[in-house]
């Protein structure tokens, strides 16, 4: 048995009634034994990609999601730039596997898409530094922060943010957590139906992804698993059922759903 190379992309599969994690090389997953986040060790076993069925990367404990995080839709929505992060948290009921159908709430409504960079937490983080901040981050994943719009601000008196967000499966994640990675590098791309709706640079966030962790886990405590969501921009939009929404970022993958 071998230990994980430190560049890789991590995927969760569903496989003959159980379920296991291992590193994607191509179409063949090398199955992995032990704790993800903590000294995971490959053994000798693969597994043909098409064989199995991917599941979110992580099971997080919570997910973290950022408001007003990127100047470009920031400025288009006339919104000031804030002094500290923004953010929400998307309920465990929400969250969905690729592959997985974003189903439609009960009531009608405007069900928008937002395609986002996520951070996966790969230790511990309690009010770390900024300097600290980077290496408690294991990786990066695709995710959909899909929002029901029109209740945010439906109530005058209290905008609705854990209900508008946290719908079942309003939160598909996946495929895979990419390790090794300059999350600045980055692009975040939307697709929906097979036309472009979102093609922004991560580059464009007001706080960087070490700022995040420092901030955040100033507030929270951050342990392995949890997911921070980096906010979305520019071409935001609603679906329709029946729609297919894929969030693509080169190096972690294509996450796709359908809405129905």
């Amino acid at each position: 048995m071998t230990t994980p190379p430190l560049s890789a992309r991590w995927v969760r599969f569903a496989h003959d009634g159980g379920t296991g994690y291992g590193t994607l090389d191509n179409d063949s997953i090398h199955i992995h034994r032990g704790d993800m986040f903590s000294a995971p060790v490959a053994t000798n076993q693969h597994l043909p990609l098409a064989s199995v069925t991917c599941l979110m990367p992580t099971v997080p404990g919570k997910v973290i999601a950022l408001w007003n995080n990127f100047v470009a839709l920031g400025e288009k929505l006339g919104l000031t730039a804030p002094p500290e992060p923004l953010y929400f948290l998307k309920s465990p009921n929400s969250f969905a596997n690729p592959g997985d159908i974003i189903r439609k709430p009960h009531a009608d409504g405007k069900v928008v898409y937002e395609g986002e960079l996520g951070i996966v937490i790969g230790t511990i983080a309690t009010a770390v530094t900024e300097a600290e901040a980077m290496s408690h981050v294991f990786g990066y994943t695709c995710a959909n922060d899909v929002t029901m719009a029109e209740i945010l601000n439906r109530d005058a008196t209290f905008p609705q943010w854990v209900r508008a967000k946290g719908f079942d499966t309003f939160c598909p994640m996946g495929p895979t957590i990419a390790t090794g990675l300059d999350p600045s590098t980055l692009v975040v791309k939307t697709t929906l139906n097979g036309d472009v709706r979102q093609n922004y640079p991560i580059s464009d966030m007001r706080f960087s992804v070490a700022q995040l962790v420092s901030l955040i886990s100033a507030d929270m405590t951050l342990f392995p698993g949890d997911v921070i969501l980096c906010g979305t921009s520019v071409g935001v939009g609603s679906m329709k059922p029946g729609s297919d929404v894929e969030i693509e970022i080169n190096g972690i993958g294509k996450l796709c759903n359908r809405f129905e």
